[in-house]
């Protein structure tokens, strides 16, 4: 048995690595190019429309909806996905990796992310399906029928609706409760299936509750977890502040120049940091993955154009405000001043050595970076590590629980599509089943399927995005005109005129 699954094990990290080299960065960078150029760069010119929907009338008490959701709720739900493991322990693996320089590239995919996730949340809106009981049914598989008509279009929507249930409903919240567990653990001495248990009876007890609840919790939940977390980032940056200059530089530098810091061939290691930054930047911000449209697709906007800046916002401050905090923290913590991690590094590449398996094998991984990193911070070691796990701890669950409630939501929405509403209590025993598991069980295999699946659901999302831009230009032209010309009534030109 363990022969096979030692076998499954290399077959799906070669699948991954090729879609994570190859097809992810073309599909990702590609529509969001193509869409940055049609849209003649929306996450620009409608940024400060988006902020305004977004902060202009913030409220964290939205009030329960006959249908769907408030914009706002809608935006912490999308929110509350994005903000996950990927912002701590996902940012540490690609630097880890792929250099200092991965951020650069996750920020360059989440900057054409930007105008990817503002279609997909017009696409949502456009083609969500509002029940008799006021229920609200939206996300890929419903545009992407709209762009393939017939048994093709059927095809691509099952298998996105597959893909994403067993991608973040099961294995997803798997990997989610894993990093909550293993966070706790190292912060307090308790058993793994005690935390386990907490962890599934909470998302039990919002599940039950159905959408309204997880709203009210998200809206409440992810301000304060936000805040929390880029305050602590704060502080420990301020006691690094005089590296502050060099960290930031180290991104712009290893950039262009990785292989001086994880080894091997220019080429080799250039491709290495882009690539970590794509596949990261993906699981971090989730634009294009089609994940956050179900979210988008509950808010009650009096246009698609509206609720499609807000999701512009949710990107912005998941990379470029959250991930970059984790960033900070270690570069300016373990890697400049010629930190402990830029001696490993260095030290191996001068000797021909691998400088991943020489960091690994010092201790450090995703999941550690950012405690090492604060625990640096203190003269005694042990109240350092001990201040800095439980830090970690209290960010990780947060950031991981609000990540499997509306990951759940996405999971649901989809298992309705293809089993029907009856079947709704199969899939929430079957999620909470997997959350407990999530707990208790970890390895390589288990976190590759993850990411497996990840990739997968890109795909069909993507090539429905292109084929129904369309939709989307129509769209921004007819609601987002202010933000394209002084004069309201002018006449639009150029590319946005000739988007098919």
């Amino acid at each position: 048995m363990q022969k096979f699954l030692d076998g499954l094990l290399t077959v799906v990290q070669t699948v991954n690595k090729y879609l994570s080299d190859y097809v992810l960065v073309i599909l990702l960078v590609g529509v969001g190019l193509f869409y940055t150029i049609k849209t003649r760069f929306v996450q620009i010119r409608c940024f400060g429309q988006g902020m305004k929907n977004v902060f202009g009338k913030l409220k964290l008490n939205g009030g329960k909806h006959k249908s769907g959701m408030s914009s706002f709720q809608a935006f912490t739900t999308a929110v509350a996905a994005q903000v996950g493991t990927g912002n701590i322990v996902g940012a540490c693996a690609a630097i880890l990796t792929g250099g200092p320089g991965a951020i650069f590239w996750m920020w360059i995919i989440a900057f054409f992310g930007m105008a990817t996730i503002y279609s997909e949340a017009v696409l949502a809106q456009k083609t969500r399906i509002v029940g008799a009981d006021g229920s609200v049914q939206g996300g890929p598989v419903y545009y992407i029928k709209k762009a393939f008509k017939g048994g093709f279009g059927k095809f691509l929507a099952g298998f996105f609706a597959v893909a994403i249930i067993i991608a973040l409903g099961f294995i997803g919240s798997m990997v989610q409760s894993n990093s909550i567990t293993s966070a706790v653990t190292q912060a307090v001495d308790i058993q793994p299936w005690i935390i386990g248990l907490i962890v599934a009876f909470l998302a039990a007890l919002i599940f039950i509750g159905g959408v309204s609840r997880l709203a009210s919790v998200t809206e409440k939940l992810i301000p304060v977890m936000a805040s929390v977390y880029l305050l602590g980032g704060l502080i420990i940056i301020c006691c690094k502040i005089t590296v502050l200059p060099e960290a930031i530089w180290l991104i712009f530098k290893y950039a262009f120049t990785p292989d001086a810091i994880i080894g091997g061939g220019i080429g080799y290691a250039l491709k290495t940091a882009i690539s970590m930054g794509a596949k990261r930047g993906l699981f971090s911000n989730e634009a294009g993955m089609g994940s956050t449209p179900h979210a988008h697709a509950q808010a009650n906007v009096k246009t698609p154009h509206e609720q499609g800046t807000v999701a512009m916002v949710g990107v912005f401050i998941d990379t470029f405000i959250v991930l970059t905090m984790t960033a900070l923290i270690v570069l300016t913590t373990l890697y400049a001043g010629n930190g402990a991690i830029t001696q490993i590094s260095e030290q191996t590449v001068a000797a021909g050595g691998n400088p991943t398996d020489a960091l690994k094998n010092a201790g450090y991984s995703g999941n550690t970076m950012v405690r090492l990193g604060i625990a640096s911070l203190f003269g005694n070691a042990s109240v350092g590590d001990k201040i800095a796990a439980i830090f970690v701890a209290v960010c990780l669950f947060f950031f991981a629980f609000s990540t499997i409630i509306s990951w759940n939501l996405f999971g649901k929405i989809n298992f309705t599509y293809l089993f029907g509403k009856k079947s709704t209590i199969v899939y929430s025993v079957l999620s909470v089943a997997f959350i407990f598991l999530g707990s208790l069980l970890s390895n390589d295999l288990v976190w590759e399927c993850a990411d497996l699946f990840n990739y997968l659901m890109v795909i069909p999302n993507a090539l429905a995005l292109l084929f129904l831009s369309k939709t989307v230009i129509t769209e921004l032209k007819e609601n987002g005109r202010k933000n394209f010309d002084e004069t309201p009534n002018a006449p639009i030109s150029g590319n946005i005129d000739k988007a098919e």
